[in-house]
């Protein structure tokens, strides 16, 4: 059974092993337990059977612009539209809000253009988008 909902703490700890698994391939950055914790208000889960399938999170910014960041799906779990559920759970959530931006920085461009996102230049973005970019060990 597949379940899509917001996450709860008792996750965190299954949330943290999935998002720094891909961490340590260098695929996206890692987040500690207490920042997963602080910010569990914004993540998405996708369970299969009581196990998370995939994860994701919106993280607002400004009262027009929100990321669409943490986007995971349990390695074996990959092409069965986990990913895709989880950004229309996320995209739906913005309408709600009345966001009117929504941005990623990934690694994975092809992914998202499918998904109706469009490549821009970071440096067009706020600065205030660049938190995360201080920490990234791709950004020389």
């Amino acid at each position: 059974m597949l379940t899509i909902r917001k996450a709860i703490l008792p996750q965190v700890e299954e949330m943290y092993e999935l998002v720094n698994y891909y961490a340590e391939k260098g695929l996206m950055l890692p987040r500690s337990r207490s920042a997963l914790c602080e910010n569990i208000r914004d993540f998405v889960v996708i369970e299969i059977d009581g196990q998370i399938a995939g994860i994701g999170a919106l993280h607002v910014l400004w009262n027009d612009l929100a990321e669409l960041r943490t986007l995971a799906v349990r390695s074996g779990m990959e092409r069965q539209g986990i990913g895709r559920r989880i950004v229309e759970f996320i995209l739906k959530e913005t309408k709600e809000l009345g966001l009117q931006k929504v941005f990623t920085l990934t690694y994975q461009p092809g992914f998202f253009e499918k998904m109706g996102f469009k490549v821009i230049d970071k440096e067009t973005m706020p600065h205030k988008v660049w938190t995360d970019c201080i920490n990234c060990p791709q950004v020389s």
